[in-house]
């Protein structure tokens, strides 16, 4: 995509606890954020002034598989406990726990999607007024002191984001291989298999591969693992697993691994320098932030190839890996819709640094 313009779930109430510092019967946190990946959700309440006043923790977001409203009951369990911390009662129908609901969610791609899990979380009651972004724009939030650059995010899949203190934005629809996207856990991982199979059968040239991806696994050759994948005996689950083994096959210099890592790095690059360039800020400097668990984990050939590219590309940018919890970039969307002041993002960046 180019360039954009800007009722309680059901449970049992909380057991009673002092209130939390800030919090009285009348009064409520400023923002409550919500940062839901695929396979976790960190929710937090935040006072006005940048306190945090509890945070919760639950599974992932993943509305196509599990339904609109089952995914959020799944961030209704991180809100219920943030709440509890905070101590406020959960539920309290008709009584917003905050005045600004900040949710930054995965498989949010595409703006219907943003709307539709806003209407669907707004319905909840957890706040006064609800924004939902795709979680990419956490990362690039939590990277910054304002609201100005790029961020990749790199962890299952792969995608980018923008923002301008102008409320425009970049991004990209991201939903795989049919919207141009290559890149992620999700794809490094198979793609080794892919190496490993045929070096192992003759169909392709050698790389250590064939032998470090099922010695994972604890077996002797990528024949065992290709079984044990089909038939169950590893579960598919697990083939991220050997992210970890690509990149150290790659640094103990084979060919083929390496290639990998090279591509994945491209593709970072490419999608800082057309986000760059929607925003113009090619030829300004500019943070271009990395995050994600593919990125976070900071390989030096895949760190060192993107900066590289990135030099040739957009020789002003500055390349740095985003290591606060995206939970704080959903916060500080939440603090800016506010018009909060700067001591109260500066509070909230101190607690999560």
């Amino acid at each position: 995509m180019g360039l954009n313009q800007p009722a309680p779930a059901a449970g049992a109430a909380a057991p009673a606890r002092p209130a939390a510092p800030g919090v009285s019967g009348s009064a409520r946190p400023a923002v409550l954020a919500v940062d839901a990946g695929n396979s976790k959700t960190d929710a937090a309440l935040i006072a006005a002034d940048g306190t945090v006043l509890g945070c919760g923790r639950s599974g992932g977001f993943q509305p196509q598989r599990d339904g609109v409203e089952a995914a959020v009951d799944v961030l209704g369990q991180a809100v219920a406990q943030a709440a509890e911390a905070a101590g406020l009662p959960w539920p309290r129908p008709g009584v917003p726990y905050a005045d600004q609901v900040s949710a930054c969610l995965a498989n949010a791609d595409f703006p219907v999607e943003e709307q539709q899990f806003a209407r669907a979380i707004g319905s909840r009651g957890w706040g006064t007024a609800t924004q939902v972004r795709n979680d990419t724009f956490a990362v690039l939030r939590a990277g910054l002191d304002g609201p100005r650059g790029v961020a990749v995010v790199c962890g299952a899949g792969i995608n980018c984001a923008g923002m301008l203190p102008d409320g425009r934005t970049a991004r990209f629809p991201a939903v795989g291989r049919i919207s141009g996207d290559w890149g992620g856990g999700g794809f490094l991982g198979p793609e080794a298999l892919w190496w490993a199979a045929r070096a192992e059968d003759g169909r392709g040239g050698p790389t250590a591969l064939a032998a470090a991806l099922p010695g994972h696994f604890g077996l002797g050759s990528m024949a065992a693992l290709i079984e044990a994948l089909h038939l169950g005996t590893v579960a598919q689950g697990r083939i991220h697993e050997l992210v970890p083994v690509l990149f150290a096959v790659a640094a103990a210099g084979d060919p083929v691994a390496s290639a990998i890592v090279e591509r994945q790095a491209d593709e970072v690059v490419a999608l800082a320098a057309v986000a760059l360039t929607r925003l113009d800020l090619l030829e300004e400097e500019a943070p271009v932030l990395l995050g994600g668990g593919v990125l976070a984990a900071g390989h030096p050939q895949l760190i060192g190839r993107i900066t590289a590219g990135l030099a040739e590309r957009a020789p002003r940018a500055r390349v740095s890996v985003v290591a606060a919890p995206p939970v704080l970039g959903a916060g500080l969307l939440g603090l800016d819709a506010l018009g909060a002041a700067g001591g109260a993002r500066e509070k909230l960046r101190a607690h999560f640094g």
